[in-house]
């Protein structure tokens, strides 16, 4: 994919996506699949993991991924309005099912995987408490730990948050499945699905050949343990490989 600068995409006009340049982060995977599988025309903007990104703050207001702009609107930085906004721009195909129940159940999922303490966020406090607390992180790593308030936060108790999480997502897919659904949400594709084969990745990445990543993020991503193991279900992995190779494509 080719990226230009943050003064390039601020100065452009129509879609804009900012990534983290080289790193699946799963909030951008989520975000770069939605607007894929609405085959919406953007520019790919690079933000620089652990970089101080002064431009993008200049631009967003703050200095993460992902983000999505359109024209001069206000850039959209959190992961339900750059949903919305996909939406809005290609309303077909739907992401968000026009049954209002379905629709409650959707965001729903989506907020328990990608909100303030759902699947995503106590993944990182996971991988972040034992760093900080051995005092081995480094100046970028402490500055996502403090927003992720991981000083006074513990990793057990994200772990057990983590496995809460999933072993619902495992009930909801299995209750699905039973009655001959594919998909988290109704009988159709829908953004928790998405949600869920993107932050997956943070459980058990898939192969180099398909998403490639740096070893230590890979290293850090497949290290679990018994209980986050357990509840890692069989029909979970084969969903999220379904939602990739059917709906996403591949290579991440």
């Amino acid at each position: 994919m080719r990226y230009v600068s943050v003064d390039e995409g601020r100065r452009a006009d129509g879609l804009r996506l900012v990534l983290s340049k080289g790193l699946p982060g799963p909030w951008g995977v989520a975000a770069k699949a939605i607007v894929d599988i609405k085959r919406l025309d953007y520019l790919a903007v690079a933000q620089e993991v652990g970089a101080e990104n002064a431009e993008l703050r200049g631009w967003t207001g703050q200095v993460s991924a992902p983000v999505l702009a359109w024209n001069d609107e206000p850039p959209c930085t959190d992961s339900l309005e750059i949903l919305f906004l996909a939406e809005r721009l290609a309303p077909s195909p739907r992401l968000i099912p026009a049954d209002v129940a379905e629709r409650v159940r959707m965001f729903g999922i989506a907020r328990e995987i990608i909100g303030r303490q759902g699947l995503g966020w106590e993944r990182r406090v996971m991988l972040l408490a034992p760093i900080v607390q051995a005092g081995q992180a480094d100046p970028g790593a402490q500055a996502m730990a403090r927003r992720y308030g991981c000083v006074e936060a513990s990793a057990e108790r994200a772990s057990a948050e983590v496995v809460r999480i999933v072993s619902f997502l495992a009930r909801e897919l299995r209750a699905q499945l039973a009655r001959g659904s594919r998909y988290l949400v109704g009988d159709a594709l829908s953004a928790a699905d998405l949600y869920w084969a993107a932050f997956s990745l943070m459980l058990q990445p898939l192969p180099d050949s398909e998403c490639p990543m740096p070893e230590y993020m890979r290293h850090a991503y497949s290290a679990t343990n018994p209980e986050m193991a357990g509840a890692l279900q069989p029909e979970l992995l084969a969903h999220r490989d379904f939602v990739f190779r059917e709906h996403i494509g591949l290579p991440v």
